[in-house]
C-alpha cells in the first residue's frame, strides 16, 4: 500500500513539475531521480526486515541517496 502510494505521489509531483513549465529533460530527471530513491527506500526496507540494524541499513541509505534528495535520507524524515 505504501509503495502503491508513494509511486501515486510521484506521478503527481511529476506531472505537477511539467505544469510549472519544466522541460521534457528537466521532467525525465526528476522521475529518473524519485526511481533512484524509491529503489534506495526500498533496500532499506529490506535491510531492515533482515534485521542488520538500523545503524547499518540507515548508513547504506545515505550513501545510496548521496545528492538525490534534500537531507541525508532522500528528503524523508521520521518521527523517531
Amino acid at each position: 500500500m505504501k509503495i502503491w502510494l508513494c509511486g501515486w505521489m510521484m506521478v503527481l509531483a511529476s506531472a505537477g513539475a511539467l505544469a510549472q513549465g519544466h522541460s521534457e529533460k528537466e521532467l525525465a530527471e526528476d522521475i529518473a531521480r524519485h526511481r533512484a530513491m524509491a529503489a534506495a527506500h526500498e533496500a532499506a526496507a529490506k535491510c531492515l526486515e533482515a534485521k542488520r540494524g538500523e545503524k547499518v541499513c540507515m548508513a547504506e541509505l545515505q550513501t545510496a541517496c548521496k545528492g538525490l534528495g534534500i537531507g541525508k535520507m532522500c528528503g524523508m524524515k521520521h518521527v523517531h
